[in-house]
């Protein structure tokens, strides 16, 4: 199990590391990889507790439901991560919507303070 969490937090960390190095030149990339960086963070913590999901529905409902209603995360970052899967549905199927520069560089300010939030709710020596 630490060989996936491990695995999932690497995928958070290179998709933060996307987002930022193609926002100033596609902001609907980067919108959706802050979006990815937060969904496989909050993947890693879910599997240190012995949850795993194959929908992006289950992982939100489970951050919802184990990490902000127990208190484990703010329910502002509850709120973060729904801004960042909105604006990912809108930077990837929106037609003519795009996510803007200003968006998108809130994605990221917002996946990195979930990020922030997450590490520490992972079991020792996974990451």
């Amino acid at each position: 199990m630490k060989e996936f969490i491990r695995s999932q937090w690497m995928k958070a960390m290179r998709s933060l590391a996307a987002a930022e190095a193609t926002l100033d030149t596609d902001p609907d990339s980067a919108a959706s990889r802050a979006y990815y960086a937060a969904f496989h963070g909050v993947t890693a913590t879910l599997a240190g507790r012995g949850m795993e999901f194959t929908k992006h529905t289950a992982v939100r409902a489970a951050l919802h439901r184990d990490l902000i209603q127990s208190g484990a995360l703010s329910a502002h970052l509850g709120r973060d991560y729904d801004f960042l899967l909105d604006l990912r549905e809108t930077a990837d199927y929106g037609g003519v919507a795009e996510a803007s520069l200003a968006s998108a560089t809130k994605a990221i300010e917002k996946a990195r303070a979930i990020l922030a939030a997450l590490q520490p709710l992972l079991p020792d020596g996974a990451v």
